[in-house]
């Protein structure tokens, strides 16, 4: 994990500063962001359909849970340090 002062996090804008460790996004992960958000679209979670139908020939992961992950990955590579509370914001 990477910290950095708030202070100098302008500094980092635009540059690749960390990242998290590697998450595998499961089957089980993606139907239950289906059942969350009812977005049940077949290249989602019907697997059988996605390997004959699909170009990547396997489901895709819905991109907003990708982009949920955010909040789990995120606090795993940085931490700002100088803060009295943050939040996650996109």
């Amino acid at each position: 994990m990477v910290e950095i002062q708030l202070d100098e996090l302008a500094s980092h804008k635009g540059s690749l500063c960390c990242f998290s460790p590697w998450l595998t996004i499961t089957q089980n992960m993606i139907g239950a962001f289906a059942e969350a958000t009812g977005d049940h679209q077949w290249i989602h979670v019907d697997v059988e359909r996605a390997k004959r139908e699909s170009p990547w020939k396997c489901p895709v992961a819905h991109g907003y849970l990708t982009v949920s992950l955010i909040s789990r990955l995120n606090p795993q590579a940085l931490r700002i340090t100088g803060t009295k509370a943050t939040i996650i914001t996109g």
